[in-house]
């Protein structure tokens, strides 16, 4: 997948792991993402929170809440980008 006319104010889809157990609760918060939790052999739970954001403030406004939120994270992937929206 080629990003080569990505920008910092176009909507992507993003695909961002943490360790730990994110409530559903905390969605809003979250920018709207999809929460889903994994177990992987019996250790500490591995949440991933995945959708599309407006630009990449609102990716750095939801980093910022699982920081504050003391989530260590894991991973942030951009799994595509959403030009012309």
């Amino acid at each position: 997948m080629a990003f080569d006319h990505f920008h910092m104010d176009t909507p992507a889809t993003y695909r961002i792991r943490v360790q730990g157990t994110v409530d559903s609760s905390l969605v809003e918060l979250l920018g709207e993402l999809r929460i889903s939790e994994t177990n992987v052999d019996d250790a500490e739970n591995v949440t991933t929170l995945a959708g599309k954001l407006p630009d990449q403030s609102a990716l750095c406004g939801v980093l910022m809440t699982l920081f504050d939120l003391r989530f260590p994270l894991l991973s942030v992937e951009m799994i595509g980008a959403n030009e012309g929206e």
